[in-house]
């Protein structure tokens, strides 16, 4: 499931350092939410899609360990992401 072209300028828009910032954590953090969100509703209709079901476990593991690395090096900016992203933790 990719993102539409607008909706993913947008995030980066919102969440960059820079004009040129397109990947930092920030950015990679909040994309990733939008693609777990849009194959969250997927399997709402589609419940044995277990091969699209590891793909987001796999965006959930790397969206965690990226995370993880904001905390650790960026304590502020951490907090303001989760709560932006409305994450749990």
């Amino acid at each position: 499931m990719v993102l539409a072209k607008e909706k993913k300028q947008g995030i980066v828009t919102e969440y960059r350092h820079s004009d040129s910032d397109t990947g930092s954590s920030r950015v990679q953090i909040a994309l990733l939410t939008e693609r777990i969100n849009v194959l969250s509703g997927h399997f709402k209709t589609h419940k044995k899609d277990f091969q699209s079901r590891r793909g987001l476990l796999k965006l959930v593991s790397r969206r965690r360990k990226l995370l993880d690395y904001l905390k650790k090096h960026g304590r502020k900016e951490y907090e303001e992401v989760v709560k932006k992203l409305d994450l749990r933790k």
